[in-house]
């Protein structure tokens, strides 16, 4: 391959490093500094407390008794621990093959989404055509209806294609995304185009191009948006109960509403057990990745 320009090599790795933070702490000057600084801490930590109550109440409320979740006066903690609401959960067939068929759509999903919509905004950063504009701005004009205007619609479109009560239907309606093509784009169009004109030369073609040099470099807005489109699938309640009907197909939210109203109604130990080992997934996503998605979230604005 032809030789870079040292200016697009620096381009590059800055680049592929968007979003490393290298800048080491200061300490404040004088009384008046240390006080903003502890105000801040402060600060944080009741707004850290806040988001965390929550989860840490249904943590803990799987440990309960059914007749302690809901008891007044309220107490935090139950009076006896009961391990067994997560070993019956766990035990129970019909949540663990709702929990890995969930699991699978949402890894169909992200992938599809993820090439869906990184092949669009390399269209869009990259290629000129016809009606590229006003196609671009159709697309953006997307992002301003919400998605519950389109559900009938929706519905009566996989009715006619005969994909209801099927995998694909949870899949592929939705894996297109305005606001990820959107984002994609923007770091796209950060990409030097030397890149590009030095693989041209070398004979690679545009496909070539996204395959070799595109991709590889696409590890910042794939992070951010494989795992939005993850969650998005992960959490989906209002689309499945309209399309999907036979319960061996029920999608983790979907189970967890219908074992509510169900025997979940009296056994609210056993459900928020459950409700607990369903977000566990989703958190221990953000734990691996929030390096990433807190640093690389700001590539979109840098164009």
């Amino acid at each position: 391959m032809s030789a870079t320009s040292p200016t697009t090599a620096l381009e590059t790795t800055r680049i592929v490093l968007a979003g490393k933070d290298h800048r080491r702490f200061k300490a404040p000057h004088g009384a008046g500094g240390w006080a903003i600084l502890v105000g801040k801490a402060l600060v944080g930590l009741l707004f850290l407390l806040a988001a965390l109550f929550p989860l840490a109440w249904m943590v803990i409320a799987g440990f309960k008794a059914k007749t302690e979740v809901l008891s007044t006066p309220f107490q935090f903690f139950p009076e006896v621990w009961h391990w067994e609401n997560y070993t019956k959960i766990l035990a129970d067939e019909a949540f663990l093959r709702t929990l890995g068929w969930t699991f699978l759509g949402a890894i169909l999903f992200t992938v599809l989404s993820l090439t869906v919509n990184s092949l669009a905004a390399y269209a869009f950063a990259r290629l000129e055509f016809r009606f590229q504009r006003t196609l671009w701005v159709a697309v953006i004009t997307t992002m301003f209806i919400p998605g519950m205007t389109i559900l009938v619609t929706s519905f009566i479109v996989v009715t006619k294609l005969a994909m209801l009560d099927t995998l694909a239907v949870l899949v592929i309606p939705g894996a297109a995304s305005a606001a990820s093509v959107f984002f994609i784009r923007q770091f796209y169009l950060n990409i030097p185009a030397s890149l590009e004109e030095a693989a041209m030369l070398d004979g690679c073609g545009r496909f070539g191009i996204f395959v070799r040099i595109f991709l590889p470099l696409s590890k910042p807005p794939f992070v951010v948006m494989g795992i939005t489109a993850f969650l998005a699938y992960w959490n989906s309640y209002v689309w499945p109960i309209m399309t999907i009907t036979s319960p061996e197909k029920f999608v983790l939210q979907q189970y967890l509403a219908e074992f509510r109203t169900g025997r979940g109604s009296s056994e609210l130990g056993l459900l928020m057990a459950g409700s607990v080992l369903a977000a566990a997934p989703v958190v221990i996503l953000f734990l691996i990745f929030q390096r990433q998605i807190i640093g690389n979230i700001k590539m979109a604005g840098l164009k």
